[in-house]
């Protein structure tokens, strides 16, 4: 049973990545706004249905990752070693990414090309936003059930918005960097000494709170 249900894991994944992958694809080639789901559907094989049966909107069509980026976040808080604290785990975790070149990270020269269409699209843009919202959202009950709270106090919504804006600013600049055409390695290297320091400026800020 459980190996049945392994498979049955595994299949849906890879045709979640697969309707992803041509979608993005699609998205790239002509631009989000002028490709349907429909056409989505049948160059990855499937029908309209079977999409939204994975991507309730167009837009997590081509931001897909952000299931992936709650789990992992998730998976650091939970999982910390004994004694360190919710921000030290992610700070760790953000880190680790970027050295390791984690898709989600983001800080190559093909992103480039990732960031046009979602700067091209307005409805891209607004999903942006909301999944931000919700990145925040996650963060704080993480920080709450952390701190064995019943529910989530000023103090750790406060940590997860001055923890998503410390990571929008250092993101958002490295990205505007690589579309300006700077060499990756020194914005690679710039990064991630800005996002140390502006995870320790939210440490800082949050001691006394």
């Amino acid at each position: 049973m459980a190996e049945t249900l392994g498979l049955r894991e595994r299949k849906k994944r890879q045709t979640r990545s697969l309707i992803s992958d041509v979608a993005s694809s699609l998205f790239i080639q002509r631009g989000f706004d002028n490709v349907t789901v429909a056409e989505v559907a049948e160059a990855a094989g499937v029908s309209t249905k079977t999409v939204f049966n994975y991507f309730p909107r167009k837009e997590d069509l081509f931001l897909d990752r952000f299931p992936e980026a709650v789990e992992l976040v998730t998976r650091a808080v939970r999982e910390r070693a004994e004694g360190e604290g919710p921000l030290a785990a992610l700070r760790r975790l953000f880190l680790r990414m970027l050295q390791e070149g984690h898709p989600i990270g983001g800080i190559s020269p093909g992103y480039q090309v990732f960031w046009q269409v979602v700067v091209d699209s307005p409805a891209l843009r607004a999903r942006v936003r909301e999944l931000v919202e919700e990145f925040e959202d996650v963060l704080a009950g993480l920080f709450a059930e952390a701190a064995g709270a019943d529910s989530v106090q000023p103090s750790q919504r406060l940590a997860a918005a001055l923890l998503v804006a410390a990571y929008r600013t250092v993101y958002v600049t490295s990205v505007g960097r690589i579309r300006a055409g700077d060499p990756a390695d020194d914005v690679l290297a710039d990064h991630i000494a800005l996002l140390d320091r502006a995870m320790e400026a939210v440490d800082r800020a949050l001691a006394g709170f």
